[in-house]
């Protein structure tokens, strides 16, 4: 039996996402393609692989076993093939990243544009969210997190400074509602919260105080996932918020957003570039960890 590596691969990414269509954004190709390239890859070794059930994809046994063989075997291919590349002394191929969305001077544009322009084989594929999740899993070669929320087993490096949280409002709702003296007050106050997704409850917000963290549940009178929705009903007098200075800074230096509670937001332990132990890490992940390490040097 000839071996399929083509549907193989297929096979293996419609395992993990364990759904056709998102096996077929994955790979960018239609869900009729993959569909096709499983049912070959069936009538070729005489056993069905997949469940087809709607939404999801199960496997049969013999799929779960095929699954648990293969996997590790792409894998190594693909490192072998990196290896081989790298002999070429030019780094090169997709660099996939997950980035959270506070991580604003990582993404602010000249920081990865200079990288871009030194290292022009290589490619970035950038998926900003504040989701948390395997990024081994879900096919990433590193993530970029505040430090505190990295798992144990990661390698991480800093790439920002120090960070800190804050409260903001506009001049506006200051002067008809008034600022507040203490923490404890904000749910007195409109507010504007942030959380990932419909399914988890609003950020707490976190202060300290005499040396002791403690998080307010402010009951935002607004809630939403998106940092540009929560600074522009700020900036038009809608409520208080609460994020990065960074992020605030340039609003707070237009005077367009007021700082609240600066005595109770200390500074802590800032971003992380993180990425799995690995005995060989592929040269053009390297190459970034090497960039940044550097542009830290030299800021």
């Amino acid at each position: 039996m000839n071996t399929d590596l083509a549907g193989i691969t297929v096979f293996v990414t419609v395992a993990d996402a364990r759904s056709f269509r998102a096996a077929s954004e994955r790979l960018g190709v239609t869900r009729s393609a993959v569909s096709q390239a499983i049912r070959r890859l069936e009538e070729r070794m005489g056993v069905a692989l997949v469940q087809r059930t709607t939404p999801s994809v199960h496997l049969t046994e013999a799929g779960e076993r095929l699954y648990q063989a293969v996997r590790p075997a792409l894998e190594d291919v693909s490192t072998a093939m990196e290896a081989v590349g790298e002999m070429r002394g030019q780094p090169s191929g997709i660099l996939r990243i997950t980035v959270s969305s506070i991580a604003e001077r990582f993404l602010n544009g000249p920081l990865l544009a200079a990288f871009l322009a030194a290292y022009p084989d290589i490619r970035l594929d950038i998926t900003v969210t504040d989701e948390e999740f395997d990024i081994v899993a879900e096919g990433f070669d590193a993530g970029v997190r505040l430090g505190e929320v990295i798992e144990q087993d990661m390698i991480a490096i800093p790439v920002s400074d120090e960070q800190r949280q804050m409260v903001v409002a506009s001049a506006d709702y200051l002067a008809g509602h008034g600022a507040p003296a203490h923490p404890r007050e904000l749910p007195k106050h409109h507010c504007i919260g942030w959380r990932p997704n419909p399914q988890v409850a609003p950020y707490r917000w976190e202060f300290t105080e005499s040396g002791r963290d403690f998080a307010v549940d402010v009951n935002p009178r607004v809630t939403t996932n998106d940092m540009r929705v929560m600074i522009q009903l700020a900036c038009a007098g809608a409520g208080l918020t609460f994020g990065m200075e960074e992020t605030f800074h340039p609003y707070v230096a237009r005077a367009e957003l007021v700082p609240l509670l600066e005595e109770f937001c200390p500074s802590f332990p800032g971003f992380y570039l993180y990425y799995p132990s690995r005995r060989n890490v592929p040269l053009k992940l390297r190459i970034l960890i090497d960039y940044l390490r550097q542009r830290r040097r030299d800021t």
